[in-house]
């Protein structure tokens, strides 16, 4: 077992060899421009273009039509976000009216909470859902939550720092079906969900969807949005003029390089996800278990039973949870999203779901991946463990809560 140990998986993903080798002719002899169409540097471009926009709308079940390349979830959000409320606003700007309703999630990716801010500076009304302990939400709290005048509903598919699993298809199924007959447009931040569990855009009534790349084994600098066509038809206002490559919705030269890995990061998870499921399962399990059975005051957060299959996210009573990560120092793992990481404020995604802000403190996030072996997780919970014991060691209220000493009573003077 090679040392450190990745249990990062859900900040971003090695990039698979397999993908490596797909991408690097387009680096030296594929090198042209896939907008020449006036030679074959530029078609054979254009090729590899093709084939990954057909390999990433097989894994959404998709038509190929409907893949825009972006350079990722984030880019590929606040063109969804920003574009679809632009579109289907029901007031001009600086009208002084409201210019239509946005739903979304007070845990969602800063992705997709900050284009939402954007959009309130501009005259949206935005509605943030709270979730319940469990942290899902429901289509039940999206359909309260409706009005007459909501355009767009933003809800990711699964939470990048617990992974609870969110009712996509059946909030899809009411934005399509409002009792006025005017359909409402639903976006998922589906970055976390996309090449580990299985997905149909039709089937799960999405009308936008966001990945990247760098989250299913494939290069950085790459994503996808699927914008439907049919059914209905979602139209979007553009971010950046210029070119108009991609339908005119991403003007600007394709990264052939980046986006033939995408393709082949989506046509590999598509032929080993079901044996991924089961086995990152399996491994999360062990992982939580062992902790659990020898770690006292350990609480998983959020609900176990819907939730990705390799992300576990673990709070440890009376342990500090960068101490911890410090003091296991060949475990690569978070204490939050990889995006908001440097920040020392506790998880807003923890808090959203009721957690103290000791707890929150207190917690990790671990994500297992393709890569990840059966003994790297037992090496980590006996490195875990014994930071534990020893953080512990220097705890008081660790030694009061032992000795029965009710903590939440004591009263504190400050000095």
């Amino acid at each position: 077992m090679d040392l450190p140990i990745y249990f990062d998986n859900a900040a971003t993903t090695r990039c698979d060899p397999r993908v490596v080798d797909a991408m690097l002719p387009y680096f030296t002899d594929f090198y042209g421009n896939s907008g020449s169409r006036n030679h074959g540097f530029g078609w054979r471009a254009e090729e590899g273009v093709d084939l990954a926009r057909k390999q990433v709308a097989d894994l959404l079940g998709a038509d190929r039509k409907e893949i825009i390349f972006t350079s990722g979830a984030t880019e590929s959000n606040n063109l969804a976000i920003k574009g679809a409320a632009r579109m289907y606003a029901k007031s001009p700007e600086g009208s002084g009216e409201p210019r239509g309703h946005v739903i979304t999630a007070v845990h969602e990716h800063k992705a997709t909470l900050d284009p939402c801010k954007r959009l309130q500076k501009e005259g949206f009304d935005v509605t943030y859902l709270e979730p319940g302990a469990d942290g899902i939400i429901t289509a039940d709290m999206v359909e309260k939550a409706m009005r007459d005048d909501t355009i767009l509903v933003t809800i990711m598919w699964a939470n990048n720092e617990i992974g609870t699993i969110n009712e996509i298809p059946q909030i899809g199924e009411l934005c399509h079906n409002r009792p006025s007959g005017k359909e409402v447009v639903l976006h998922t931040d589906a970055t976390q969900w996309v090449g580990k569990m299985p997905t149909d855009v039709n089937r799960d009534n999405i009308d936008l969807l966001s990945m990247s790349g760098h989250k299913i084994y494939g290069p950085k600098g790459v994503g996808a949005l699927y914008v439907r066509r049919r059914r209905p038809r979602v139209r979007l206002v553009a971010l950046q003029e210029g070119g108009g490559q991609e339908r005119g919705y991403r003007s600007g030269t394709l990264n052939v390089p980046g986006i033939v890995g995408l393709g082949k990061a989506c046509e590999l998870c598509m032929q080993e996800m079901d044996a991924e499921i089961e086995r990152l399962r399996g491994l999360r399990d062990r992982l939580e278990s062992e902790i659990e059975r020898r770690i006292d005051e350990v609480q998983v957060n959020g609900q176990r039973d819907k939730r990705l299959p390799h992300t576990t996210n673990i709070s440890f009573g009376f342990v500090e949870g960068e101490s911890l990560m410090m003091s296991c120092k060949d475990i690569a793992m978070s204490s939050g999203s990889a995006c908001t990481s440097a920040s020392l404020e506790p998880s807003y995604v923890l808090k959203a779901l009721g957690v103290g802000d000791e707890l929150a403190h207190s917690s990790l996030r671990m994500s297992l991946g393709r890569f990840t072996k059966p003994e790297e997780i037992d090496y980590a919970v006996d490195q875990i463990e014994q930071a534990v014991i020893k953080l512990r060691e220097l705890s008081p209220l660790y030694d009061m809560h032992q000795e029965g000493i009710d903590i939440t009573k004591i009263e504190w003077q400050s000095h």
